[in-house]
């Protein structure tokens, strides 16, 4: 099935769903109170918006994930959480263990929890467990009127489940493939004696699973209590904990292109699974502890105060060794670099040493990372009438205090290049067991000063409603102060976002808006200037449909991001005029989610035109996207049994830098999911990538691809009380 025909059948689909919702009059109780659990049309003020208005009377693009979806389709990360949204590359980079890199029409996505930044920096910290999650959103474009510096891409915020106000849980097991096994519970309700003022709540997880790539293991445990205080009716404090330690290694080899997106001088290929690493040397261990305070009160009927605290701080050891890069172009194989190199040709002829066609020299590294972040956000919501005009208005104080500290040592080759050839490997038949010694990573660290950010954001935003419109208007100013330890940079930006929307009796509302956003550029040209934050801008232009008689939102959207302040391809290194580069971004985006009785619905499908300021394509970024999901609860004789079915399509991806252009290929994947449901137990199993396809989510101009998730099956038994 071509690009073209794949995402009209979805768009089709979407549409036929809708007009036989929109014929359908009315629907049960029983169904009612099924499609309360998986269409969501609006968020809480916790959440992505700061809001709790409506989506379909929200002038941006946003997207939500509840629990009970990504369940049914068996995500185990918040990557793959985000494989059915619209305009979202979700695994950019492949298998991976380090994290998790959504992107968002582009550009990566910052990783918020209940409206607050909580990763700063890379490989420094864990990664977020869904198993702790209520539900993702994701706002799509710039929001530096909400969030203050970040990228034009968006955002990802996932909301922590909280305690809640009746007594109740689940206990759960899980077994899959790669020796995957997984225990963990939940148990909330009002804490006895207290007449309901004190609410608890606690999460606790362990997993030890191992992976598609051999040696790759992990072991993880998080445990996440959490209490909430409800003094008065109008007013509401959650204190979060969350620990969490994993201990696992590093999953991307980055594999050479040769051999994987090409084909080897043999016409074979390598094992995608290979391990390039050191199994006595590589490891990712990472650890973090966190205090998050949700808090409410409502002042009088048209007043209300919230505010978001946060602490979190964070570890990471990481080793790893790789196939040393040799430049865009340049083979990564020991014998076409001695080839080339005469003097190491004779280094390796006088030690009596020969290689096969497959031997890499590895490059050693070694990373000390850490993590401390302060941050809170404290804004008044009020509602009032001017005249025919109805007001929703927003005024917060956002301030953020991180510190992050890197202190690296990297062994480039491994020595090879210099011609010591003890540590190079063999990628089609791998022999393990020879390292540097970790004396020698000691005297090469380079001890780093910690670099600290600081940054505070006044911001008011107004919805304003006059019969059917919907008008949204913000503004914000940040003082950013950088310090690296040898100087200090400040940045000050102001950003804004307008917005009209207007709502038909058909359940129509087209929209259009206007928003933006800055992120820090730290250093000086050559001149002593301080660089300019690189500023983006966002014109959007869509419509929002929520059917009549039946639960469902359809959503459609076209954008055009322009990104400036960007490096000059055309300036000189260091040169005043370094900053004229520009990046266009446009694209369009369609997503539906309806409930028809009994089946769940859910497509989605984008496109993308972007370019970097030289002109050329954003690296591993797909043109094209298309995924549809059903899911189907039958009544009846059948009650209790479900099942799921679901395809991801990913278009071919580019990277291209002048000298060299890689093309990787387009993929089509399957997930399917089968359970039964009784008393109060329930059963599933789900199978992602079924047909268990070997692909490549995308290949950089470095010389390196990254293989994607083969197929994984886990059981998973859940007893609720």
């Amino acid at each position: 099935m071509t690009v073209s025909r794949l995402i009209a059948t979805l768009m089709i689909s979407a549409s036929a769903t809708t007009i036989a919702a929109a014929q359908d009059s009315g629907a049960s109780p029983e169904t009612e109170s099924r499609q309360e659990t998986v269409v969501v049309t609006g968020i809480t003020s916790f959440g992505a918006t700061k809001s709790d208005t409506p989506i379909v009377e929200t002038a941006r693009s946003l997207s939500v994930e509840t629990a009970e979806m990504f369940i049914d389709k068996g995500a185990l990360s918040l990557s793959q959480v985000l494989t059915y949204v619209s305009g979202v590359t979700a695994e950019p980079y492949g298998f991976s263990t380090r994290g998790d890199f959504p992107q968002s029409r582009g550009l990566e996505l910052p990783r918020y929890r209940d409206s607050i930044q909580e990763l700063f920096g890379s490989y420094n910290s864990t990664r977020a467990d869904t198993y702790t999650i209520e539900q993702v959103e994701v706002l799509k474009g710039p929001a530096s009127v909400l969030y203050g510096q970040g990228s034009p891409g968006g955002i990802v915020n996932y909301v922590s489940k909280t305690p809640r106000e009746t007594f109740g849980g689940e206990l759960q097991a899980e077994i899959g493939n790669f020796d995957r096994y997984q225990v963990a519970g939940d148990v909330t309700g009002p804490v006895a004696g207290t007449d309901g003022k004190l609410l608890f709540r606690m999460v606790g997880l362990y997993r030890d699973t191992g992976t598609q790539v051999d040696p790759v293991d992990e072991t993880t445990t998080v445990l996440m209590p959490s209490l909430s205080w409800l003094p008065t009716p109008d007013t509401r404090f959650t204190l979060i904990g969350l620990v969490q330690d994993t201990e696992s290694d590093a999953a991307a080899q980055f594999i050479p292109v040769e051999g994987t997106l090409f084909p080897l001088n043999d016409g074979s290929n390598l094992d995608y699974e290979v391990y390039a690493g050191e199994p006595g040397f590589n490891r990712y261990d990472t650890e973090s502890q966190q205090l998050t305070l949700l808090g409410e009160h409502r002042i009088n009927d048209t007043l209300t105060i919230e505010g978001t605290a946060l602490w979190r701080s964070g570890e990471a050891d990481y080793h790893q060794a790789w196939p040393t890069f040799t430049g865009a172009g340049q083979s990564r194989y020991l014998n076409d670099i001695l080839a080339a190199n005469p003097a190491l040709q004779a280094a390796a002829d006088a030690q009596g040493l020969t290689f096969t066609d497959t031997t890499v020299p590895r490059t050693f590294y070694q990373g000390d990372n850490t993590f401390d972040q302060l941050a809170g956000d404290i804004r008044l919501r009020g509602s009032f009438t001017t005249g025919v005009l109805e007001h929703d208005i927003l005024a917060g104080i956002q301030y953020q205090d991180v510190e992050t500290d890197s202190d690296t040592a990297r062994i480039y080759g491994g020595g090879a290049l210099a011609g010591d050839f003890r540590y190079v490997l063999d990628l089609k038949n791998p022999v393990y067991g020879n390292y540097p010694d970790q004396s020698v990573f000691d005297a090469l660290l380079n001890d780093t000063p910690a670099e600290k950010v600081q940054d505070t954001g006044i911001y008011v935003s107004d919805q304003i409603s006059v019969g059917k419109w919907r008008f949204t208007a913000g503004v914000r100013a940040d003082r950013v102060e950088n310090d690296n330890g040898a100087s200090t940079q400040d940045d000050d930006a102001i950003s804004t976002s307008v917005g009209a929307l207007y709502r038909f009796d058909n359940g129509l509302a087209p929209y259009v808006s206007y928003s933006e956003s800055f992120e820090t550029v730290v250093g000086t040209d050559n001149q002593g200037n301080q660089f300019d934050p690189q500023e983006a801008r966002q014109y959007e232009v869509g419509f929002k449909y929520e059917p009549r008689g039946i639960p469902g939102l359809i959503t459609a959207a076209y954008y055009d991001i322009e990104i400036s302040n960007l490096p000059n391809p055309n300036g000189l290194p260091g040169n005043a005029s370094q900053q004229q580069g520009i990046s266009t971004l446009k694209g369009f985006e369609v997503e539906g989610r309806l409930q028809l009785d009994e089946i769940f619905v859910q497509a989605a499908a984008s496109t993308i035109d972007a370019e970097d300021p030289n002109g050329f394509k954003l690296a591993a970024i797909p043109e094209t996207q298309a995924s549809f999901w059903t899911t189907w609860r039958p009544d009846g004789p059948l009650e209790g049994f479900k099942a799921g079915a679901g395809i991801r399509y990913v278009g071919e991806t580019v990277s291209e830098n002048g000298t060299v252009r890689y093309v990787t290929p387009d993929y089509t994947l399957g997930d399917l999911m089968v359970g039964y449901e009784w008393d109060q137990w329930d059963l599933a199993v789900n199978a992602r990538n079924v047909t268990d396809e070997e692909y490549l989510t995308g290949c950089l101009t470095r010389g390196d691809c990254f293989p994607g998730l083969r197929r994984t099956v886990v059981a998973n038994l859940r007893y609720k009380f």
